[in-house]
């Protein structure tokens, strides 16, 4: 008896399934899906961008609490700009927090063929700005944090300067922000 439960168990031999191999009913592998890899991860039009990311630390009385700081700057490309300053315990939670802010800070920017409508200058703490407009085919003419907010905003031709002799990268941000939110069309 136990010898025809042995013959039954090795005459039959496993059928291999496609799926048990990762390959699809045709032989071949199944093409690879890009994203961003998290599950649940919704692609709303934003491309983000991370600005700077710190650790920082809080003295406390049983001692020194380490976290991150990350400066996100969100945009569509089109004329929306947005920038997300938070913190977080680990570098990722920094980042999603930030990028979940800057998406709610959102301002709209006035573009005219790919450009500024008029010069503008702003001063954000000891930051100051100055933004031209350029024409057609001139490109960024930028750097650091102001390139950054500007090629998500979609302004493909743009002068700036940095007046200021901040390197601080969120306070030159935040006076491009508020340069952009100056603008009125004419």
């Amino acid at each position: 008896m136990a010898e025809e439960i042995k013959k039954v168990a090795t005459d039959k031999t496993p059928e291999v399934k496609p799926a048990d191999t990762g390959r699809n009913s045709d032989g071949f592998r199944p093409a690879r899906r890009f994203g961003s890899g998290r599950p649940g991860a919704v692609n709303d039009g934003f491309d983000t961008k991370l600005l700077d990311l710190a650790r920082v630390t809080r003295v406390t009385g049983g001692g020194k609490r380490m976290s991150f700081r990350a400066i996100v700057v969100a945009g569509d490309r089109k004329n929306k700009i947005g920038i997300g300053v938070d913190k977080g315990r680990d570098v990722s939670q920094a980042i999603e927090k930030a990028t979940s802010r800057a998406k709610k800070n959102l301002i709209n920017v006035v573009i005219v063929n790919g450009t500024i409508p008029h010069q503008v200058e702003a001063k954000y703490g000891p930051a100051v700005i100055l933004l031209k407009p350029q024409r057609t085919g001139r490109g960024l003419v930028a750097g650091g944090a102001v390139r950054t907010i500007c090629d998500l905003a979609g302004i493909k031709n743009i002068s700036s300067k940095i007046l200021s002799g901040s390197k601080n990268k969120l306070n030159n941000a935040r006076a491009t922000m508020e340069a952009l939110k100056k603008l009125k069309a004419r």
